[in-house]
């Protein structure tokens, strides 16, 4: 599913809707098969449903909490993958309403943060900070590598034991023919040595673009076995075994990345969740910050003196 269905589909979710689907002139209620076009129409032209994806109204039956409506079950779909929303429609077929009910006993971050799998994973910084920045990240990426450097230079240089960093895979396979190889390679090596994972992500990210330049896909990974290789040597890590699993290529847990990925809506990389709540994108540094701050505040903690009068002053 493109990323443009994906935020149609966001913007369905998210959104409350109030829409007149019959005249008010008429004096009779409609054909349900009349009225389940009406319906159709209204949605697709009041969230600008793409045309790709299909709208089949379904399911009417009355309402339990609002007496004068009836439930109405609303399927979106694109291929195989569909998403069902609950809409409201008057008893006499003249108004529709779609409403997001929000249930406060919940913590949304915290549910979000729940289905982010990061035992085992390596991670920069404190391990016992109380807040967590995941990134869904990809070695081939250049917008990757601008949030990488934002993440290493500027966040845990300002924001020291007070965080945590920790990336999970997410290769855009369709468009970067390396990036998975990486993945595979970044995970052999941070299995023998957490340090070492880290080292290696800084060479990926510092040299995305002359491992590009190698003339084919086969030349391009064999380029970063080379330096998974070179930098398995500098951490001092056992090399046969590290050469053993970079020639296995085991893709499971980078596949099982990828799968939680998309169960959490990410769609392109970079994507970071701080504490659960998601940006997309190589967003600037500040807006990380602003939202690293509002996390130790939820936390019961502060920012740094020096990260917090740059937020409060719009700083770069």
């Amino acid at each position: 599913m493109t990323k443009y269905v994906n935020s149609f589909f966001w913007r369905i979710c998210s959104a409350a809707l109030l829409v007149c689907v019959g005249c008010a002139a008429q004096s009779s209620t409609p054909s349900n098969a009349d009225l389940d076009r009406k319906v159709e129409r209204q949605i697709r032209a009041h969230f600008s449903v793409p045309a790709q994806v299909g709208i089949d109204v379904t399911g009417r039956k009355p309402s339990t909490e609002f007496p004068a409506f009836d439930a109405l079950t609303v399927t979106f779909s694109v291929g195989d993958k569909k998403q069902d929303q609950e809409f409201l429609i008057s008893k006499d077929g003249k108004q529709l309403i779609r409403m997001s009910k929000i249930d406060l006993t919940k913590d949304p971050y915290a549910e979000t943060m729940s289905k982010i799998d990061i035992s085992g994973r390596p991670v920069r910084g404190n391990k016992n900070a109380k807040v967590t920045i995941v990134n869904y990240d990809d070695f081939q990426c250049p917008f990757c590598a601008r949030m990488h450097d934002t993440l290493t230079q500027q966040v845990l240089k300002q924001y020291g034991d007070k965080v945590k960093v920790v990336y999970k895979d997410y290769p855009l396979v369709e468009i970067h023919p390396w990036a998975k190889r990486a993945a595979v390679d970044a995970n052999c090596l941070g299995q023998l040595k957490e340090s070492a994972y880290w080292d290696f992500a800084d060479a990926l990210h510092a040299n995305a673009r002359s491992i590009s330049q190698k003339q084919g896909a086969d030349a391009q990974r064999a380029e970063v076995d080379r330096l998974v290789m070179e930098e398995g040597k500098k951490a001092g890590v056992n090399t046969s075994e590290l050469q053993a699993c970079v020639s296995a290529q085991k893709e499971d847990k980078v596949l099982a990345s990828m799968a939680e990925a998309e169960a959490l809506g990410v769609s392109s990389t970079p994507t970071l969740f701080i504490n659960g709540q998601k940006l997309e994108g190589a967003v600037p540094a500040q807006e990380v910050k602003s939202v690293i701050d509002r996390a130790l505040a939820d936390a019961g903690d502060t920012a740094p003196a020096a990260a917090s009068q740059k937020t409060g002053n719009g700083g770069n």
